[in-house]
């Protein structure tokens, strides 16, 4: 088969590289690609969220697999032949891009999520969070790449959130609409499922770090790095919380109209009163996916084409021994203001930890930094330790210009 995959990041290479060992594949397109990509896939010069473009171009495929979150809320599922593209269609996309319809169907199916309310004005929202009880977690109901969620520790904080992200805009259409909630307590966690509208096939799951620096601290971003999988979640867990959470929300779609067909994504939490979800995503996650990949002995192109033929039933997914960690290498002042254009040297002499690239593009045979997160360095071990200790080892080989990375990635929980 040839296989256009949508989109130029860390998430679309680690795609790309697993779907590269696959025997189903000979090749592989990528639109718009990186750097490293264009190591494995022939880049094709258009932007993920050119649709008309994709559109045409995949007259020369057999599938598309999109990557990113933006094509899909925008409907590039509906716009490609049934059967030729593995993502949900734009309307079972809207559980990502449109919280607020997220929240209001987790509540209409009794998934346990935490308290909140819904706001489409400046005013309303101020007067709720005067008599709010903090810290208190302010989110935009749109796609904001990540860096839409707000914790606030008291109301001050929270009126200057409100300030910024429904007056300044600062997060663009995303935040015409906020949902505020309640601040829940616990360990997070991402949990991913195949699911082709009836049944669901579990990846492994996945701990992401949202918070830019060391210790959880600074402002969120799309994540500084992930390991998998999590020590403290069973596959008794996992299987419960399918059925908890995963069959309810696709069932409550289904009800709306909606047949939800590809990978949902349930960002948890583990509170006292067992877990919660903190949101839906309809993608593949990012940097989770990094460190999933490397794990999967199966051949993801099977449970990708058993989605498309609604055939997940007959799938079980095989993994290898042991556990995954990426770190993500970002470019200073992410995620506000960065440069481009450094150079990155350093990355023939790195061995033994794969190497996903995110901002990155090549010129002369160099790589140059062209994005917020550059690279995801992912080690594998086996033990948590281990795949830690690799990975850390390797970035240190890695240099450029305002080169930043969290120090502690998956240590919290590396007790072997």
């Amino acid at each position: 088969m040839k296989v256009l995959v949508v989109g130029g990041g860390g998430r679309e290479h680690s795609l790309a590289w697993k779907l590269s060992q696959s025997s189903l594949v000979d090749k592989i397109y990528a639109a718009p690609g990186n750097g490293g990509i264009e190591e494995i896939a022939e880049c094709i010069d258009m932007k993920a969220t050119d649709i008309d473009k994709i559109t045409k171009f995949a007259k020369n495929v057999d599938l598309v697999v999109v990557g990113p979150e933006a094509p899909l809320a925008e409907g590039i599922a509906n716009c490609l032949p049934k059967g030729k593209v593995f993502g949900p269609t734009r309307e079972a996309a809207t559980i990502e891009a449109d919280k607020s319809f997220a929240k209001n169907l987790m509540k209409k199916m009794d998934i346990p999520t935490a308290d909140f309310k819904i706001f489409n004005n400046k005013e309303d929202a101020i007067l709720f969070l005067e008599t709010s009880k903090y810290p208190i977690v302010i989110k935009a109901s749109g796609l904001a790449a990540g860096k839409g969620c707000f914790v606030v520790k008291d109301k001050e904080e929270g009126f200057s959130v409100i300030e910024k992200v429904m007056e300044e805009r600062i997060l663009g259409d995303a935040g015409n609409k906020v949902v505020i909630e309640e601040y829940l307590e616990g360990e997070e966690a991402s949990l991913l499922a195949f699911t082709d509208g009836k049944d669901f096939v579990p990846m492994i799951p996945s701990q992401d770090h949202k918070r830019l620096e060391s210790g959880d601290q600074g402002p969120n971003t799309g994540g500084m790095g992930a390991y998998a999988p999590i020590p403290f979640i069973s596959e008794d867990d996992v299987g419960k919380m399918i059925e908890r959470i995963f069959e309810p929300i696709v069932h409550g779609l289904k009800n709306e109209g909606t047949i939800y067909k590809g990978v949902l994504y349930a960002g948890l939490i583990f509170t006292e009163e067992g877990p919660k979800v903190l949101e839906f995503n309809c993608r593949f996650g990012d940097p989770e996916n990094q460190a999933i990949m490397p794990l999967l002995e199966s051949d993801l192109m099977e449970p990708i084409l058993a989605t498309i033929d609604e055939s997940l039933k007959q799938i079980s997914l095989k993994w290898n021994q042991g556990y995954a960690t990426c770190v993500v290498v970002a470019s200073g002042g992410y995620p506000g203001k960065y440069e481009k254009g450094k150079e990155i040297k350093g990355l023939e002499n790195v061995k033994d930890v794969i190497v996903f690239h995110a901002g990155t593009k090549k010129e002369d045979n160099k790589f140059f930094t062209n994005g917020g997160r550059v690279l995801g360095v992912t080690g594998r071990g086996t033990s948590l330790s281990n795949s830690i200790e690799k990975t850390y080892k390797e970035i240190a080989k890695i240099h450029f210009d305002n080169m930043y990375y969290r120090d502690d990635i998956g240590r919290k929980h590396a007790t072997d």
